[in-house]
This record gives structure tokens, C-alpha cells and sequence, in this order.
């Protein structure tokens, strides 16, 4: 079985890539996660990523001069692992268009929220000030504008009357996981269909 080469980029515990994780240790999952990086050495999801004998590595943003070396570091150790896909989970940097030009349509993130609603940060809060009846997370194709790609699945969850920000947010997280498992899946099946494992139909 021909699996889809990815990595995963964290700033933190890396909960979404936890789930990304155990899932491609199952056979049949088409994904093989080969690198997790992180602009924190400290990000708790390293260890748990060394844990699972994954490799990683540390790009510390604050070592270097500018984003645009920065991310030159960061594509420098992707192609050195031959990756095919790119994971944001839980990535608290917004990459840069000319990052972004060098992966076209092979950058995945999950955001929380039905997109295009919300796009941004305070996600949660934003719903309930809205008044929404429902709200999620959408898992997406990453492009130069910010939580603007197409998206490949969304995942919806009910507003509660007593709701605040932190139990729909812990809602939501919980379908996150699943929803990205599946989505990934979706997308890697698709690029082994096409046969070179290079481009996502868009």
C-alpha cells in the first residue's frame, strides 16, 4: 500500500496531532507521518511525537531574523524528509503566501468554526455573541489568505443555552480529532489515486 508521506507543524501539547498520530499507526491508514516540527522547542507535542519514535525537530521563529528565513528552515527540512503533505495542528504562526506558493494545495489545516464563518481567533466566543445555533470546525485546504482555502470536510455541533467559551470549545475539540483523521484520509487517498503524490484536485 502506497502511503502518503506528511508532516505535521505544532506549536504546542499538539492534541489534533496526537489523533493524526495513532491513527497512521494502523496499517491501512494511508498516511505516514514522517517529521512533527514546532516553532517552540518547548511544545509538549515533541515529546509525545518522540514517544511514537517519530522524528522531530525545533525551529525556534525567535532564532531567526525575519518569517521569510524562518520558514526557509522549516521547507528546507520538509523536502529534506521528501514530504508530500503538510499538517497544521494547533500551528500558531500564519504562514506566508510564499511559503504557501512552494505547497501548493498540499497544506492542511483544522480551524474551529463552520468556515468562511469566523475566520481568525476567538472562535468560540464569536458564536455565542453571534448567537449561533450551531457551530464546529472545518478541516482545509491552506492558501495565501488567511483560513480562506477550500474546505474539504466540516463537522457541526449544537449550541448549548449554557454554553460559554471554554465547554464549546472542548466540544468542538473533541470532534476535531475525528474530523481531521478523516479528512486527512480523504485527502491522501485522493493524491494516490492521481499516482504521484504531488498535487490535491482542487
Amino acid at each position: 500500500m502506497k502511503k502518503i508521506r506528511a508532516a505535521i507543524l505544532i506549536s504546542g501539547r499538539g492534541s489534533n496531532m496526537k489523533a493524526l498520530v495513532e491513527a497512521a499507526r494502523d496499517p491501512d491508514y494511508p498516511i505516514e507521518i514522517v517529521l512533527v516540527v514546532s516553532n517552540r522547542e518547548d511544545a509538549a507535542g515533541l515529546d509525545h511525537a518522540k514517544h511514537r519514535n517519530i522524528p522531530t525537530l525545533a525551529v525556534e521563529n525567535r532564532r531567526y531574523c525575519d518569517r521569510e528565513s524562518h520558514e526557509n528552515a522549516i521547507h528546507t527540512a520538509l523536502v529534506a524528509r521528501d514530504v508530500d503533505l503538510i499538517c497544521l495542528a494547533g500551528y500558531m504562526r500564519i504562514l506566508t503566501p510564499g511559503f504557501v506558493d512552494k505547497w501548493p494545495g498540499r497544506i492542511l489545516n483544522i480551524h474551529p468554526s463552520l468556515l468562511p464563518k469566523y475566520p481568525g481567533l476567538n472562535t468560540h466566543q464569536r458564536a455565542l455573541d453571534a448567537g449561533d445555533k450551531k457551530h464546529g470546525c472545518t478541516v482545509h485546504i491552506v492558501t495565501g489568505d488567511l483560513d480562506a482555502g477550500p474546505a474539504v470536510l466540516q463537522k457541526k455541533v449544537a449550541v448549548l443555552d449554557n454554553d460559554n467559551a471554554k465547554s464549546l470549545a472542548a466540544r468542538v475539540l473533541e470532534i476535531e480529532h475525528r474530523l481531521y483523521v478523516r479528512a486527512l484520509a480523504m485527502v491522501a487517498n485522493d493524491m494516490v489515486l492521481q499516482g504521484d503524490g504531488r498535487e490535491l484536485r482542487q
